[in-house]
């Protein structure tokens, strides 16, 4: 069994990450209801809540975007396709599609919100 259970990007506004999001990886994200846990927090998951591992856009007011930390690699079929679409979502290309030997290839993102994000593929 996996030991990655949960991955949460942190936003400053969910509106704006949520259409890069929605929009690089033609996605439908879902809200999270926060009512009874946390008012002050914001959360729209990728696909829905029973997904293993889940990945979630959150805005906290304790927790801030950013560079320097961990960053969350996105599958995809070529890379490429994601790449191609950053831009316009508003982000960046911190890194276009390169080969990692045997391992496929990977492009380094920057998403809406100042969040590095990769995306592998085989292709």
């Amino acid at each position: 069994m996996s030991p990655l259970s949960w991955i949460e990007i942190y936003v400053e506004d969910m509106d704006r990450a949520r259409s890069f999001y929605e929009s690089v990886f033609s996605v439908e994200l879902n809200e999270i209801p926060m009512e009874g846990i946390d008012s002050e927090i914001q959360m729209y998951v990728f696909g829905s809540f029973d997904n293993h591992p889940g990945i979630a856009l959150v805005k906290n007011p304790h927790l801030q975007p950013g560079s320097g930390g961990t960053i969350v690699y996105f599958s995809s079929k070529d890379c490429s396709i994601e790449e191609s679409k950053v831009l316009a979502a508003g982000g960046k290309i911190i890194q276009e599609k390169s080969g990692i030997e045997d391992f496929g290839y990977y492009s380094l993102l920057m998403d809406s919100e100042g969040n590095p994000i990769g995306v592998h593929s085989m292709f």
